[in-house]
C-alpha cells in the first residue's frame, strides 16, 4: 500500500493513503486489519479523506513495515465485518442531517415567500396526516398536537413558523433515528459470535478444527456449555439448548435427532452431534438485530414512563390551549400555548439518554443489552463476585503435578488435558495450555465424555474408568480412594494453590496444583464500588473455607461463601432480592448460569463460557475489573442525566408557556425556543456521560 505520513508523534502516526477514492468496504478492510496487529492499540480510519490516524506500541519502524505489507485483496476479512459494519449507516445520516440543514436555511435565502409558502404546505400534509390517524385510532397522542401547531400556523399563513416546527421535528426524528440504528448495531455486533474453533467429526475422532474450515455437510460436536457455531441440523445425541438470543425465551427447548438447531444458541446439557447447513454468520447477526428492535428488553422503565408520560400530557395542554383562548380571547397567546408541549422532549431525550449509555459502555469495552439493565445497575446495593475466574486472573496456570501411582506426571497431565479440553473453563485451560507447553500430545483416545457441573468430569480410556475435578467429585461422589503409601504426600499438598484431582479406576493418580493468583485491581474495585453506592459486597465460591476466608480478607469484601454449588449462588441472590435488595450477579463459568439468570443484572466476563455470556445481560472485558466500577458510574450518570432532563424539560416548556400567555413572545419566537431547547437537550443526551478525569482514574 502506498501512503505518506502528515503527522506523527510517539505512538500515534496520521497517514494518508495515495489512492482516489476510499470505499467504505475499504476503509472496514483497513481498520480490521490494523485492528488485529499485536502492537497496534487504537485505528481509526477516513474514508472520506483517505485518512488513518494509528496508535501503537513499540518500534515505530514495525508500523511502517505492517502498512507497506498491506493489500485489500490479501486481507481475509471476515464476512461478519464487513456485512454488519455501522461505518455506512453513520455517513448516510451525517449526509441526511446536512442536506436536511442546507436545504431549510437555503430556501429562506434564495426562495420567495410565495414558493416557501407552497413548500410548507405540501410538506405540512404528512404531519398533519398523522395526527388524523392518530385521532381515528382513537389516541390523542403527540402527534396530534404536532398536526394542530403545524394546521393552525398554516391557517394563519404563519409559514415561517411552521417551517421551523416541521425542520426541527424532522431533525429530532434523524437524531433519534440514527442513534437508536447505532446503537442496535453497535450492540449487535458485539453479541454476534465470534467462535474460533470447532470440533470436527472425523471417522471416529473429534478433531479441533478452524470454523473456517467448516463446510456445508460437515459433521461438528458440540459440547455442554459451548455456543452452537452455525445452523444446521442434529444428527446425533440429545440436548437441552438455549435459545434465548433468537427468540429471547429463557427457558431451553430438548433438540435429538432430526431437528434444526441455530447459530448462536447454548446448549445447556449434553451433546450433540449436528450436520452443518450454513456456514455463514450474517444472518446470525440479522436475527439478532431484529431481536434486539423488536424486544421491550431494550427499553428501561424510565424510557417507558416517559413515553406514557408524554402521551398523557397531550390533552393537557389542548385543554391549557382552550383556557388560555377563554382567558385571553387572544389568538396570538393562544397559539403560543399550543406551540409548547413537553412530550416531544420527553419522548426524543429520554431514549437518546439510554441509548448513548449502551453506546458510551461498548466504547469502555462493555456490552450492555438493554437498557432496563444499566438502569438495574445504578439501582443496585448488592453485588455478588464469583472467585475464579473473576476475582482471580482468568489465566491461572499449572505449577506441579503430584503423582499417586503408576503413571509419571507428563502421563497424568496428558490425560487430565485430554478430557479437559472439551470444556470452557479457566481451570480447564490451564491444563491444556500446560500439557501444550510440554509438547504434550493428547489425540482423542477416550469415550464419551460426561461434564457434572460443579463437580467434574467423567469417561472411559482404555475401558478404564477417568475421573478428574473436585475433592467432594473425586472422593466423595465417585468413592474414589488413595494408597496408603501416598497418603502422606496427599496431606502435605501445597495450600496456596488450587487443586484438580485425577482419579483412575477409582485409585487417585494425581492432583494438578493451579495457581489462581488474585486480580491485582481487585481490593481497589470493591473500595470503589462501595464509594459508587454498593452497600453489600459478597464472594462466592466452591473453593476450600481455608482458601475463600483468605482471599475474601485481601479482597475486602463483606461477605463469603465457600464450597457452594450452582444452585446455592442462584438461592442466594432470589433470598437477597426477596428482602428488597437490587443484586448485580458477576461470573463467568457455566457454574453461574443461574445465579446470573436470577440476578436483577448479571455480568459475564468476555472469556468465560460461552453459556454464561449468553444468558448475563451484560459483559464486560476480561483484562481490568475496574470496568464494573466504570459500569457503575456510567449507569449512575445515566439516571442523573434522565433526572436533569426530566428538570429542564418542565422548567423551560413551563417558562415558554408563561412567556407565551402573557405575550411577551410571539408563537413564532415560541415555537423556536421551544423546538431548539428540545434539540439542544437531545443533542445534549448523546453526550458522553463519563467526563475523562472519571474515566481515566480507573485506566
Amino acid at each position: 500500500m502506498r501512503f505518506c505520513i502528515k503527522h506523527e508523534m510517539k505512538g500515534r502516526l496520521r497517514i494518508h493513503i495515495i489512492q482516489n477514492r476510499m470505499t467504505y468496504a475499504e476503509a472496514d478492510t483497513l481498520s480490521w486489519y490494523l485492528e488485529e496487529q499485536e502492537n497496534v492499540t487504537e485505528v481509526k480510519v477516513y474514508e472520506r479523506t483517505a485518512d488513518a490516524v494509528i496508535c501503537y506500541k513499540g518500534e515505530r519502524e514495525e508500523i511502517l513495515t505492517v502498512l507497506k505489507q498491506f493489500s485489500y485483496e490479501k486481507a481475509e476479512v471476515p464476512e461478519t465485518v464487513l456485512s454488519s459494519s455501522g461505518r455506512q449507516l453513520n455517513e448516510e445520516y451525517k449526509e441526511r442531517l446536512i442536506t436536511k440543514t442546507v436545504l431549510h436555511y437555503g430556501s429562506k435565502l434564495f426562495l420567495p415567500m410565495p414558493v416557501r409558502a407552497v413548500i410548507t404546505s405540501v410538506k405540512s400534509v404528512k404531519y398533519i396526516w398523522k395526527g388524523i390517524r392518530c385521532l381515528a385510532h382513537g389516541r390523542l397522542e403527540v402527534p396530534v398536537l404536532d398536526a394542530t401547531a403545524i394546521s393552525v400556523s398554516v391557517f394563519r399563513k404563519d409559514f415561517a413558523t411552521a417551517g421551523s416546527v416541521m425542520f426541527l421535528l424532522g431533525i429530532g426524528e434523524i437524531i433519534e433515528e440514527w442513534t437508536h440504528k447505532k446503537s442496535v448495531g453497535d450492540l449487535a455486533r458485539s453479541m454476534s459470535l465470534n467462535v474460533k474453533k470447532v470440533w470436527l467429526k472425523r471417522e471416529d475422532q473429534e478433531i479441533l478444527v478452524k470454523s473456517s474450515e467448516v463446510q456445508p455437510g460437515d459433521e461438528i460436536i458440540v459440547h455442554m456449555g459451548n455456543v452452537i457455531p452455525f445452523d444446521g441440523e442434529v444428527s446425533d445425541g440429545e440436548g437441552m439448548v438455549n435459545q434465548a438470543s433468537l427468540t429471547g425465551e429463557a427457558m431451553p427447548v430438548r433438540r435429538v435427532s432430526g431437528q434444526s438447531v441455530y447459530a448462536g444458541t447454548v446448549l445447556e446439557e449434553g451433546e450433540l452431534q449436528i450436520r452443518v447447513k450454513a456456514v455463514t454468520g450474517s444472518t446470525r447477526y440479522e436475527k439478532i438485530v431484529s431481536m434486539i428492535e423488536d424486544s421491550e428488553k431494550l427499553k428501561s422503565s424510565v424510557e417507558g414512563k416517559a413515553e406514557h408520560l408524554a402521551d398523557r400530557l397531550v390533552p393537557y395542554t389542548l385543554l391549557g390551549t382552550g383556557a388560555a383562548w377563554l382567558l385571553t380571547r387572544n389568538v396570538t397567546r393562544t397559539l403560543s400555548v399550543l406551540m409548547v408541549d413537553f412530550s416531544c422532549a420527553l419522548k426524543l431525550a429520554m431514549p437518546i439518554t439510554v441509548l448513548s449509555a449502551i453506546r458510551e459502555a461498548g466504547e469502555n469495552h462493555i456490552t450492555v443489552k438493554g437498557g432496563k439493565f444499566l438502569e438495574a445497575v445504578a439501582d443496585a446495593d448488592t453485588i455478588v463476585f464469583d472467585k475464579t475466574g473473576t476475582l482471580t486472573k482468568a489465566t491461572p496456570t499449572v505449577k506441579d503435578v503430584v503423582v499417586f501411582g503408576e503413571y509419571p506426571k507428563e502421563e497424568a497431565l496428558r490425560i487430565a488435558a485430554c478430557l479437559e479440553e472439551h470444556f470452557p473453563h479457566s481451570m480447564a485451560k490451564a491444563v491444556v495450555d500446560a500439557a501444550k507447553e510440554r509438547n504434550l500430545s493428547h489425540e482423542e483416545m477416550h469415550s464419551k465424555v460426561e461434564y457434572i457441573v460443579a463437580h467434574g468430569i467423567s469417561s472411559y480410556i482404555n475401558d478404564k474408568k477417568v475421573v478428574i475435578g473436585s475433592s467432594h467429585f473425586v472422593f466423595e461422589d465417585e468413592e474414589c480412594t488413595i494408597d496408603p503409601q501416598y497418603q502422606d504426600r496427599y496431606d502435605t499438598l501445597p495450600p496456596e494453590y488450587s487443586h484438580l484431582y485425577l482419579a483412575i479406576e477409582h485409585k487417585l493418580a494425581a492432583v494438578i496444583c493451579i495457581e489462581d493468583p488474585l486480580r491485582e485491581e481487585a481490593a481497589e474495585m470493591v473500595k470503589s464500588l462501595k464509594a459508587a453506592g454498593i452497600t453489600k459486597v459478597v464472594m462466592m465460591t466452591g473453593d476450600s473455607e481455608r482458601t475463600a476466608a483468605a482471599i475474601a480478607k485481601r479482597v475486602g469484601v463483606d461477605e463469603y461463601y465457600a464450597e457452594v454449588l450452582p444452585e446455592d449462588k442462584a438461592n442466594f441472590v432470589e433470598k437477597e432480592k426477596s428482602e428488597g435488595r437490587k443484586v448485580i450477579m458477576i461470573g463467568d463459568g457455566i457454574n453461574d448460569s443461574p445465579a446470573l439468570s436470577a440476578a436483577d443484572a448479571g455480568i459475564a466476563i468476555s472469556d468465560g463460557a460461552e453459556i454464561a455470556r449468553e444468558i448475563a445481560d451484560i459483559t464486560i472485558a476480561a483484562d481490568d475489573l475496574r470496568e464494573v466500577v466504570t459500569l457503575k458510574l456510567l449507569a449512575n450518570a445515566m439516571m442523573k442525566r434522565i433526572h436533569m432532563n426530566y428538570r429542564n424539560i418542565v422548567g423551560i416548556n413551563s417558562g415558554l408557556i408563561l412567556l407565551g400567555v402573557t405575550g411577551i413572545v410571539q408563537p413564532t419566537v415560541s415555537a423556536l425556543l421551544h423546538n431548539a431547547s428540545t434539540l439542544m437537550i437531545s443533542l445534549g443526551s448523546m453526550k458522553n456521560l463519563l467526563d475523562e478525569n472519571k474515566r481515566t482514574e480507573h485506566e
